[in-house]
């Protein structure tokens, strides 16, 4: 693992932006920086880290690690669908086939776990018991693993997300009755290979999301990432029973702690500008992704820094110019 003092040191060199040229037109995402050619898609990891529905941070690395957990996973599943990757020509960068997006997060949940107000933990909390189909019992403890996966899907929409059945999915035209049950088939399949190959690292896949696209052939197709830091939540297996017999919250992966920095610092909502992370803080994170990167595919991370990023991938990228 590339040592923290590293890390600290080359805080500078971080992918914030692209503009690379000959590619076609970009498209800004929170992460990904887009770029759209008649009959595939160019998507560049950056390093750009949100909260709060705003950049908060860049993290060394950070991008490299989502497209590399991202490969291993998108290899590691092949056999159950097919997905969008045509080529990785560089550690940011994965080329991908054009895809219709399916315009539904097919969200997983395999513990009773989560914070926030669409939690299955804070639902469960208010009375809800009825998650997909699946009756929980009362007296059920936060963090404990629930009798079977949950499909817990939302829209993915402009304005706000919404937890929607599929018979709602379908009656508000997301997609057919019979492609939403072929996707709901499908995440659950994906969703025991990441909880059985995690397994093997040591690691519980907790809970996750993947998005679908159908191909030229209206094939449905794994699109986007999957497995990643960003999309899942990830505890440490071998402490586990321990740490839930002693009432104390499992042993995970964290991010929060740089959004909890925030939200003691500043009004991270309404400033309009916020303070700057501090670098231990974001050395820190930079250093979490790597280990789940590592832990994961079981490769040593390594990170050129003798070329700045943006040059390396417009050379990584010259037979895609057009």
């Amino acid at each position: 693992m590339i040592p923290i003092e590293t890390l600290k040191a080359e805080l500078g060199f971080v992918l914030k932006d692209t503009n690379l040229t000959g590619l076609g037109e970009k498209k800004k995402g929170k992460v990904r920086d887009i770029y759209t050619q008649k009959d595939k898609v160019i998507l560049v990891s950056t390093d750009r880290h949100s909260s709060f529905d705003r950049l908060i941070a860049h993290i060394p690395c950070k991008g490299a690690v989502l497209t590399g957990t991202s490969h291993f996973w998108f290899e590691q599943t092949k056999d159950i669908v097919p997905n969008h990757i045509i080529d990785m020509p560089d550690a940011n960068v994965v080329v991908v086939k054009k895809c219709e997006v399916i315009k539904v997060e097919a969200v997983i949940r395999g513990y009773l776990t989560g914070s926030t107000n669409t939690s299955i933990w804070t639902r469960y909390q208010n009375g809800e018991r009825n998650f997909g189909g699946l009756v929980l019992p009362d007296g059920l403890k936060k963090n404990s693993k629930l009798p079977e996966p949950i499909f817990d899907p939302t829209t993915k929409e402009d304005e706000h997300d919404r937890a929607l059945s599929l018979e709602e999915l379908a009656r508000e035209g997301f997609a057919s009755m019979e492609v939403l049950m072929k996707l709901k088939e499908t995440a659950l399949a994906l969703f025991k290979r990441g909880q059985e190959v995690s397994a093997t690292r040591g690691l519980i896949l907790v809970d996750t999301k993947y998005e679908f696209g159908l191909d030229e052939n209206g094939t449905l197709t794994l699109i986007d990432e999957i497995h990643t830091p960003d999309s899942s939540r990830y505890w440490k297996l071998g402490s586990y029973d321990e740490r839930m017999a002693a009432g104390l919250e499992p042993e995970y992966f964290d991010k929060e702690f740089l959004r909890l920095w925030f939200r003691d610092n500043c009004d991270p909502y309404n400033d309009p500008v916020l303070p700057e992370a501090p670098a231990e803080l974001v050395a820190e994170l930079s250093r979490r992704y790597i280990e789940i990167y590592e832990t994961m595919t079981g490769k040593e991370f390594t990170m050129d820094f003798s070329v700045p990023i943006e040059q390396r991938i417009q050379n990584n990228l010259k037979k895609y110019e057009i």
